[in-house]
């Protein structure tokens, strides 16, 4: 591969992936530059111990408050980015997420254009990812022009119990779309999917079911242990040159077309760290938008626990309900989303309470279900990623909060009506990232956007930014699935417009 590819894509997340995999029958030269390595197939993989007391996976990287206080993040460096851990759940927004939503605190912003814009995209991209899931099941769903090509996956028999209770008090749980082959899973050892890593084990995420469909093609490749550490304009406007470390050598390559893909925070530090003197306040940010509105879903575990319940399941995370997702079921405004976690053992719940004995926390957990609760957070200029010489500064401050404790009020209640006396919850923070996305929005002002509705920069013609760094919003829902599918409707564009390819990408790949 020459030192002049026709586009660099930065990151194998979701974004970076699916965006490679939608251009990879275009014929362009593609090169897929990751700043980590493949996750390998190790023992390690399932050892709970290992994953959530020991922080075996965790990043050595050290992130800031404004107040100077540092943290670890639980961003993930690798070949598929934070899927590699995520709970494989492919949700699409709900058609109203496109719209205005007036919330508790705040206003989630329309997008630059409506859900049946993006449809055919989340179609294709359910296709791409395998995606297991039920139609019918959840009111708030919105038209599907094409059905699930799998079945769900299914309940095991103790959640099968709590999802007819949740029935009964006419509520409406439905079957999570999940990316995964279960018995790819199981095959290997019985533990849940998520937040444990993949490595070939039956898990869609970014690296099986994307970058495989890429890497398929000779025009693409992938170089690992590669980080970006800025871009160049030259004399120009244009991104003319990526700088990356490798091995300890400084390289430059020189595309025409540049995708930044390496996740809403990351995207927007490269962004910022790349200022010259045309460009002062960083690239793409005329707008002085990069690194602002930065959000966080507004996140608690919720663990319910009755010594009449007796929970044998393995992974658990199979159903969701969004009786509150489009109001608080009083008229009122969205409380948010709630669906299953992966099952929590007592080797995971030790990571938590670092001071409890396991035999303990087996007695609970195996009387124990555990739920994860999401709400949206708001859109604010002030919630902003920022650089402070070689520091990330991440200056979060939740929005709709309120709306957030309502939501898991009414699942503790709920919990506590179907037979579970003992309801704890606890809020997800920095540490964890719920989502993370914003920083480079999408919209049809450049005065208020950096990136147009197909996430080109507006202040560079040839430079896009594909991953939830380009959401305007968060809705209540996991955003990967929304992420490749603006990643495969980039791609179209691209290729019908930079690359002037006359037949549809994706009908070459297969995915039409």
């Amino acid at each position: 591969m020459s030192n002049s590819p026709d586009i660099v894509i930065i990151g194998s997340g979701v974004g970076g992936a699916t965006v490679a995999a939608g251009l990879a029958v275009s014929g362009a030269e593609i090169l897929v530059l990751e700043a980590g390595d493949r996750i390998a197939d190790l023992p390690v993989n399932r050892d709970q111990r290992a994953i959530f007391q020991h922080g075996h996976f965790r990043p050595k990287e050290t992130w800031y408050e404004a107040n100077g206080r540092g943290f670890n993040p639980g961003n993930y460096y690798n070949v598929g980015g934070n899927s590699k851990f995520y709970g494989a759940v492919l949700s699409r927004y709900r058609r109203e997420d496109f719209d205005v939503i007036e919330h508790r605190e705040g206003v989630s912003p329309a997008w630059p254009f409506p859900y049946e814009e993006m449809e055919p995209w989340y179609s294709q991209a359910e296709l791409m990812y395998q995606v297991r899931g039920s139609l019918g099941e959840d009111p708030t769903e919105p038209h599907h022009s094409v059905a699930y090509e799998f079945p769900p996956v299914p309940d095991e028999a103790p959640i099968a119990d709590i999802r007819a209770r949740l029935k009964a008090k006419g509520l409406h749980p439905f079957s999570l779309p999940l990316g995964l082959d279960l018995d790819a899973w199981l095959s290997k050892a019985r533990t849940p999917w998520d937040a444990h890593p993949n490595s070939q084990d039956g898990k869609m995420d970014a690296e099986t079911a994307a970058l495989a469909v890429a890497l398929k093609h000779e025009n693409v490749r992938l170089e690992i242990n590669a980080r970006v550490i800025r871009l160049d304009t030259g004399a120009g406007s244009r991104i003319d040159g990526v700088t990356y470390v490798k091995n300890g050598q400084t390289l430059t390559v020189s595309p025409r077309i540049v995708i930044l893909s390496a996740g809403a925070v990351q995207s927007s530090v490269l962004l910022l760290r790349s200022k010259n003197d045309r460009f002062p306040r960083g690239l793409a940010n005329s707008s002085d938008q990069v690194g602002r509105n930065f959000m966080n879903h507004n996140a608690s575990a919720v663990i319910a626990v009755s010594p009449r319940f007796r929970n044998t399941a393995v992974y658990q995370k199979t159903f969701a309900f969004n009786d509150f997702y489009l109001s608080d079921g009083e008229g009122g405004p969205p409380l948010g989303n709630v669906q299953l976690l992966g099952r929590i053992s007592e080797k995971v719940l030790k990571g938590s309470l670092p001071q409890a004995p396991e035999w303990l926390l087996r007695f609970m957990t195996d009387h124990a279900i555990d739920f994860y609760a999401m709400s949206e957070d708001v859109p604010n200029p002030e919630s902003r990623v920022m650089v402070d010489g070689d520091r990330i500064v991440l200056k979060w401050q939740r929005t709709n909060w309120d709306a957030h404790l309502a939501l898991v009020a009414k699942l503790k209640a709920i919990l506590r009506s179907i037979g579970f006396p003992i309801v704890l919850s606890r809020p997800f923070d920095k540490r964890t990232p719920s989502h993370q996305c914003g920083t480079i929005r999408i919209g049809n002002d450049p005065a208020t956007a950096p990136l147009d509705p197909y996430c080109r920069s507006y202040d560079h013609g040839n430079l896009f930014v594909v991953d939830a760094g380009f959401l305007p919003t968060s809705a209540a829902v996991n955003p990967a699935l929304t992420v490749a599918s603006q990643a495969l409707r980039v791609a179209h564009h691209i290729a019908s417009t930079d690359l002037q390819t006359q037949a549809d990408p994706l009908v070459r790949a297969g995915f039409k």
